[in-house]
């Protein structure tokens, strides 16, 4: 299998559960090699996800629908991050965070966290078109990649450290694909793109400030809070 073809396919495996681990070569891949095809794994989420979004049923039933897809293509991966790095609010140091993020049980402030995410959502997603939620789920798996070269990984073991930091290439590739993907979705773009950008930065400074680097938890939560404010930027700026 052709490297770039490999690395594409462990981005599919590593962002959603489409079941194709098997297809994986025997060789041992990098993820952060795979980094640059995170935003086109996004896309197709996205594209799945915006389905409902083409029927004509009731906006906010169909935007539902639409969120119910994207986690289920997903696994609630970020969901699950978001929630785990929300609790870690809770910690009185970086060692105590992280043996919160660690527990499976989900606290008032994770609960919480993820109510008023889904609920930002599905209520852009109810006034917005498939192009939007393309747009910014690529973004958001953009996040992914610029959380992984900006920040060190704040264990010693664990996925943070385990993926290793993207190289310049990779970290540009992505951005520029995710910028295509982006623009073709109307003027709200530069709006979504300032909303995006600002998201990321600000859950990698709290990133940084509570944990002193990323976890798995924290590339997770970056992805959702980057698309779900990209989101809210189309939906205020330039809903359809």
């Amino acid at each position: 299998m052709p490297e770039r073809a490999a690395q594409l396919l462990l981005a599919l495996v590593f962002l959603t559960r489409v079941p194709l681990a098997h297809l994986l070569p025997a060789r041992r891949l990098r993820l952060s090699g795979s980094a640059w095809a995170f935003p086109i794994v996004g896309a197709a989420v996205g594209g799945l996800a915006a389905l409902p979004l083409l029927w004509s049923g009731p906006p906010l039933l169909m935007a539902v629908l639409s969120v119910a897809l994207s986690v289920w293509l997903t696994g609630a991966l970020h969901e699950d991050a978001l929630a785990d790095l929300a609790d870690a609010a809770g910690g009185r140091d970086a060692e105590s965070r992280l043996a919160i993020m660690r527990d499976s049980r989900i606290g008032s402030f994770g609960t919480m966290t993820l109510l008023l995410v889904t609920a930002a959502r599905i209520a852009s997603l109810s006034v917005l078109g498939p192009w939007h939620l393309i747009a910014a789920s690529a973004g958001g798996r953009a996040g992914i990649v610029l959380a992984m070269a900006r920040l060190a990984p704040a264990r010693r073991n664990g996925l943070g450290r385990d993926a290793g930091r993207p190289g310049t290439r990779s970290v540009a590739a992505a951005g520029l694909i995710a910028l295509l993907l982006l623009f073709p979705a109307g003027p709200a773009a530069w709006a979504a793109l300032a909303a995006g950008l600002t998201a990321s930065l600000l859950v990698m400074r709290r990133a940084r400030i509570w944990l002193g680097g990323q976890t798995g938890d924290v590339l997770g939560a970056t992805s959702v809070l980057t698309e779900t404010a990209m989101l809210v930027a189309f939906a205020t700026f330039g809903a359809r």
